[in-house]
């Protein structure tokens, strides 16, 4: 699954068994070593005693093998009906069986012992709405055996991306509809009564009775096809491979599909009708991909096709899902729309469609056993996406991108609500929460840290040996340890067991040096990186370095253990330390060591310079080192440095402009100083797009303009201005595709009550769901607070299609946190219309999240107090730490980052 905030475009600003072995080993490792200091409830998850059970809410006293499922859906009722026949194997005497269901109408449920045999219709079924259950009770026990379960009932169809549910959406001829499923993670028991448990892989036969003029889709090719009455036809699916139950699709619509074959694979998109042509990008893709996959996992593909589905509308939890077979993605995540895609939105295309393409192996294929090792599939996901874009696209230079996917992680993994890789789930709302920073980047991370210490071909030969050995299975972490490390003969397992299975983040500080005889001499030691708790007591984690000095050619590899190394190193001059950046730790400096480092800045590579300034400001941020030594490596820049370096240094200023929303002193000065840097890159790289510009050059020209016109700058909001009005009066070319979302971003920041009118009948008018939902989301970006409300007001009115909704308040929430907040408590209903229940946990706190008031804070946990349960307070417990953070950061920090700014200024 690609998670909404993760997958977005740079600038689109919108029971009971026994634990097993292997997981019992991890624990009681993790339990040996990692103690941390008094953390929050949820950083102590994987580093329990051992001995502790999994969790599963349903008895393991009987297993499912086949399902074979009858749906009729009534996509205009928002209703459907439907017949699942179960093999199920009974494996010890039981009158009862227990399965998932959740907000279904169970009829009848009856059990035979094959065809032909006695049926027992159940005596009693009886549904647990809080456990999700439903109990089948039967007058006379069954003995072991294996037996047909056949259950008739019905169900809702939502309008929220949880179960089955429908979507809206705008067509010349008026509105039509489509129907989706979203199963991950526990919503497959909201279609059929199953044991929606990763560990109960069985196969899938899936038929559906739908309208003879539209299309059906599922997981695998239509088998057969055949008319009914009533204008109908029953669409017959081929039967799955055995997978997990969240790996079920199916899509209903007025749909178009187009196809290629890549290695005996029939690879498909398919849209609603129009926007085919919007997919042709991710077809041509997905046969370089799954080509490099198939050579990769040396494991080919093995279902006969392989769809990437696009739905309108959007989701407030994930952005596309890996459905077996049959990819679903938002048409955001998915389609490059003429009118409004960027270079960005290309290659985050591309990225998402490689990672979901990475799941049919890592998540699929091999599933992990338990939501504990979700970051099995999701951390994999992530550096496999970020490596074959690097591969196959070297021209958009995405390597550099885990420099700023690692310091996510790290930001996420200093604060002391964090968790450790392999976490303790014990809960639908626990599992929802899994899917986080720490899972998906966190993991990705630590898995290039780790190819990175073994190897490419040791690990690619270990992940092959492990997919090979535990295919249509189920896996722990470990299983791929031991294969790894099989396969490098390097003590890997160790090494992953400190950064999986105990929170935080390493710290290596660099002693000053000397050089003698050609060689620089040089001690690291290790402590912990955490911003709010400056006290506590180091964890102890064994770190792979690589260190050099500048300009050599060759980096040395030191393995910092028991907390301290000494390092020779070829060369003399100042220490690079985690050198290629692939390491995932911070890394501080002492000052005379970090100031012959800055010195030298324009001698590393660029990999090297953007580690070193985000180095620089998240340290200084934390109160490790100087808060204005990133602000003077942005001043000593020169205009011609790498686009990433320029893109990095916009982002920072941004930072600085948010914790200084309040200080309009402070603001004045960051505006200064900043314009001051980035109007004359700006000006080399200009407004319109050079035929001969490099990807990295056309995505740093959406974010100066961005930065620039949230700064103030007034060149660039006259210029905005300009070509909004000129496209406005017919001159297509002043407001290009690339520049559109940009431009009108800046425009609608600062719009009057005329220009908001303008903005928001382009919304009512738009057909196209991708450019209908960004300018709904820019009506929220508004400075102006009584067009702020306004926005939230629409946002609740029913005019925008139901995903859009909480999106608006969303962005009315970047500028205004309290006021979106305060009015989303206050229609908390209508909110939790417009946000499906698996979002629910996250999305209150994702409002209050940028504001740094005590105030907030408070209504923040009053909210979750009288909403949420404990175990689905996990977001609520980081946003605070979030805020409490950026409070402190505001007292203590920027009084410094102001002096500096004053200083400029002299």
């Amino acid at each position: 699954m690609q998670r909404s905030l993760i997958s977005a475009a740079i600038l689109s600003l919108t029971a009971l068994a026994a634990v097993p072995a292997a997981q019992a080993t991890q624990a009681a490792q993790a339990a040996g070593k990692a103690k941390p200091a008094k953390a929050g409830k949820a950083s102590q998850g994987a580093t329990a005693a051992a001995g502790r059970l999994a969790t599963t809410q349903l008895p393991r006293n009987v297993r499912p093998s086949h399902y074979s499922i009858s749906l009729t859906p009534d996509a205009q009722a928002s209703t459907f009906s439907a017949r699942a026949v179960i093999a199920i194997d009974v494996l010890e005497p039981t009158a009862t069986v227990t399965l998932h269901a959740l907000d279904l109408v169970l009829a009848a449920a009856s059990i035979a012992a094959g065809p032909g045999q006695p049926v027992q219709q159940a005596s009693n079924i009886a549904l647990n709405a809080d456990k999700q259950t439903a109990t089948l009770t039967f007058a006379r026990p069954l003995p072991k055996g294996s037996y047909q379960l056949a259950i008739d009932y019905s169900g809702k169809i939502g309008n929220q991306a949880a179960g089955l549910f429908s979507l809206d959406y705008d067509t010349p001829a008026g509105k039509k509809r489509a129907l989706y499923t979203q199963f991950e993670a526990a919503d497959a028991r909201r279609m059929v009564p199953s044991w929606d448990e990763p560990a109960f892989r069985a196969t899938f036969a899936l038929e559906a009775t739908v309208p003879a003029g539209q299309m059906a889709v599922s997981n695998m090719p239509v088998a057969s096809t055949s008319d009914v009455d009533g204008g109908r036809k029953l669409v017959r699916f081929a039967t799955t491979p055995k997978m997990s139950t969240y790996l079920l699709f199916f899509g209903l619509g007025d749909f178009e599909r187009a196809t290629a074959t890549e290695g005996g694979t029939e690879l498909g998109v398919v849209t609603v009708k129009g926007r085919l042509p919007q997919a042709q990008f991710v077809l041509d893709s997905s046969k370089a991909v799954l080509r490099e996959y198939n050579d990769y996992f040396a494991f080919p593909y093995p279902l006969p096709k392989l769809d990437n589905v696009a739905a309108p509308g959007r989701s407030q939890f994930f952005g596309a899902m890996e459905n077996w077979g049959a990819i679903m993605s938002f048409e955001a995540a998915m389609l490059l729309d003429p009118a409004m895609s960027t270079q960005a939105d290309k290659q985050s295309a591309y990225s998402i469609a490689a990672h979901e393409t990475a799941h049919q192996w890592f998540g699929n294929l091999v599933t992990m056993r338990w939501w504990d090792d979700l970051w099995l599939n999701e951390g994999f996901a992530t550096w496999m996406a970020g490596r074959t874009t690097a591969l196959q696209h070297p021209e958009w230079q995405t390597a550099l991108n885990r420099v700023a996917g690692r310091n996510g992680a790290i930001e996420r993994d200093a604060l002391a609500t964090t968790h450790p890789v392999v976490q303790r789930v014990a809960t639908v709302e626990e599992a929802h929460a899994a899917f986080d920073e720490i899972t998906y980047a966190k993991g990705g991370a630590i898995i290039n840290m780790l190819e990175n210490y073994v190897g490419e071909a040791a690990w690619r030969d270990g992940v092959r040996s492990y997919v090979k050995a535990h295919a249509y299975g189920n896996a722990v972490s470990d299983q791929l340890w031991q294969h790894i490390e099989r396969a490098a003969g390097k003590p890997v397992t160790a090494i992953a067991h400190d950064f999986t299975l105990q929170p935080g983040v390493p710290l290596i500080r660099v002693s000053d040096y000397s050089c003698r005889a050609g060689k620089t001499s040089v001690t690291l030691t290790q402590g912990e990186y955490s911003k709010d708790q400056p006290n506590k007591k180091p964890l102890s984690w064994r770190v792979p370095v690589l260190a050099k000095t500048v300009g050599a050619e060759q980096a040395s590899r030191i393995l910092v253990s028991g907390g301290k190394a000494s390092v020779s190193l070829p060369g003399c001059g100042p220490v690079l330390v985690n050198a290629g950046q692939a390491g995932y730790y911070r890394t501080v400096y002492t000052p005379k060591a970090y100031a012959a480092l800055a010195a030298s800045f324009g001698k590393l590579d660029t990999v090297d310079q953007l580690g070193l300034m985000t180095e620089s400001w998240a340290l200084g941020m934390a109160g490790r080192q100087s808060p204005s030594d990133a602000l003077s490596l942005a001043r000593a820049t020169p205009v011609d440095a790498a686009p990433q370096v320029w893109g990095r240094i916009a982002r920072m200023f941004d930072e600085i402009r948010i914790y200084a929303r309040d200080n309009e002193a402070t603001r004045a000065r960051l505006s200064s100083f900043a314009v001051a840097r980035l109007a004359p890159v700006l000006a080399r790289v200009g407004w319109d797009a050079r035929s001969d510009e490099t990807a990295p050059t056309a995505i740093l020209r959406e974010q100066l303009i961005y930065t620039l016109g949230t700064l103030g700058d007034d060149d660039v909001m006259v210029e905005a201005r300009r070509r909004y009005d000129a496209a406005l009066a017919g001159d297509k070319a002043a407001l290009p595709p690339a520049l559109r979302r940009v431009v009108l971003g800046v425009v609608a920041r600062n719009a009057d009550a005329r220009v908001w009118e303008q903005l928001h009948a382009a919304a009512k008018a738009e057909q196209s769901a991708i450019v209908k939902s960004e300018l709904y989301s820019l009506l929220g970006q508004t400075l102006d607070p009584a067009l702020a409300q306004r926005a939230l007001e629409l946002a609740v009115s029913g005019e925008p299609d139901a995903t859009i909704g909480a999106g608006i308040i969303s962005s009315v929430a970047q500028e205004h946190a309290e006021r979106a907040f305060d009015f989303a408590l206050a229609n908390l209903p209508k909110v939790n219309g417009l946000v499906e229940s698996s979002s629910r946990a996250a999305y209150f706190p994702g409002l209050a999240g940028g504001s740094a008031s005590a105030a907030m804070v408070d209504k923040l946990k009053a909210y979750a107090d009288a909403n949420l349960p404990a175990s689905a307070r996990s977001q609520t417990n980081t946003a605070v730490s979030r805020m409490q953070y950026r409070a402190t950061v505001i007292r203590d920090r920027m009084p410094e980052i102001d002096a500096w700014l004053d200083r400029q200024a002299l």
